[in-house]
């Protein structure tokens, strides 16, 4: 499970729900990174990822009253944060978050320059693998590696049943190796 994910979120959302703004303020600052991410790995452009999550968060506060069950925050706020990156026009692949991602825990730091670029080199492999897949596979895989969800997690989000997302990412993988083998 991500970091901070559902401690105590959906009472947040209910007291927002009725009107308690420090009860808002406190859950955007909770997850106002996730958010960040969201919209980061849909439009692939940093330069738009503020703009884009202010309107988030301002959608938020106006429609945090059609949450009906504020256990269930994480897929709707995920799908109004993807879909505001898609309504701004940015369909950009998330090679640029994932190559953030990979070089975060890169084991390179501190390594020789040839075995660097060779692990650089491994990531843009890997990167232009994940990027090329279908984006019913890239979408699940990317929530699952890269964001850690669970299986349970990422159907709520994409309104998907677990057996449809396990087999998405079944077949993400087949994909992956398959490119990666051919190169």
């Amino acid at each position: 499970m991500a970091l901070g994910m559902d401690d105590g979120d959906h009472e947040l959302i209910a007291a927002a729900q009725k009107g308690e703004r420090s009860a808002l303020d406190a859950f955007v600052r909770r997850h106002d990174r996730w958010v960040r991410n969201v919209v980061y790995a849909t439009s692939g452009d940093p330069a738009s990822v503020d703009d884009i999550v202010q309107r988030v968060w301002a959608t938020v506060w106006q429609q945090i009253g059609t949450l009906v069950d504020p256990a269930r925050w994480r897929g709707w706020l995920y799908r109004m944060a993807k879909n505001a990156a898609i309504d701004v026009g940015l369909k950009h692949a998330r090679e640029r978050k994932s190559r953030r991602a990979f070089n975060e825990d890169s084991p390179s730091r501190g390594a020789d320059p040839a075995k660097r670029l060779i692990i650089a080199e491994e990531h843009r492999r890997v990167l232009a693998a994940i990027d090329a897949l279908p984006p019913i596979y890239r979408e699940p895989f990317i929530l699952r590696h890269l964001e850690e969800w669970s299986y349970a997690q990422i159907g709520e989000a994409l309104g998907l049943p677990v057996d449809t997302v396990e087999t998405r990412l079944v077949r993400a993988r087949r994909h992956l190796r398959s490119a990666l083998k051919s190169e």
